[in-house]
Formats: C-alpha cells, sequence, structure tokens
C-alpha cells in the first residue's frame, strides 16, 4: 500500500514539472519590433515543429501586416460610381398591355 502512495506521489510530481510551451508574442507586439519578427521568422523556416504552429501563424500575419499596411487602399474612397443594374426593370409590366 505504502509503494503505490509512493508511486502516485511521483507520478503527480513528474506531471506537474511537465514543461509548459512558451508564451506566444502577440501579432501587434511582432508588427511593433520588427527585428524580433526576423528572428522569429527565420526560426519558423529553419524548425517550424520546434517554434510551433500557434507562433508561426503569429509571424506571418504580423509580416503581412506589415507589408500590406491596414488593408485600406488609399483609393477607397475614389468617386467612381458602380455601374447601373442590368436594364430588365425597363420594360413594361404584363398588366399595362392593351386587351383585346
Amino acid at each position: 500500500m505504502r509503494r503505490i502512495l509512493i508511486l502516485s506521489l511521483c507520478a503527480l510530481a513528474l506531471a506537474a514539472c511537465e514543461k509548459k510551451p512558451p508564451p506566444i508574442e502577440s501579432v501587434e507586439s511582432l508588427v511593433a519590433n520588427p527585428q524580433r519578427l526576423k528572428e522569429l521568422r527565420e526560426a519558423c523556416k529553419a524548425d517550424h515543429a520546434k517554434v510551433g504552429d500557434a507562433q508561426c501563424n503569429a509571424v506571418s500575419e504580423a509580416t503581412r501586416r506589415r507589408f500590406l499596411g491596414s488593408g485600406q487602399s488609399p483609393y477607397a474612397g475614389d468617386p467612381v460610381k458602380p455601374p447601373a443594374p442590368p436594364a430588365a426593370e425597363s420594360a413594361p409590366p404584363a398588366s399595362s398591355a392593351p386587351k383585346d
């Protein structure tokens, strides 16, 4: 009985000592720190599994934001109007046709 207790305590101690993944740097912090972004981008290219999917996804999103900016086009307020809808509405309604 005592052995079972000791073994279970050892198992609990080993489970408590399990390595936790390092915290993931946010996209905003990576956009603000281009040197760290470059380091992590190279680390993701070298060993994606070691860095982890979540961190590499944040790195790729930060790279995209730095390259594309906010995503707003300088031409977003372009005064060009969209084309008019098709002329199907200009046909006379069937109820106004002359009756014989």
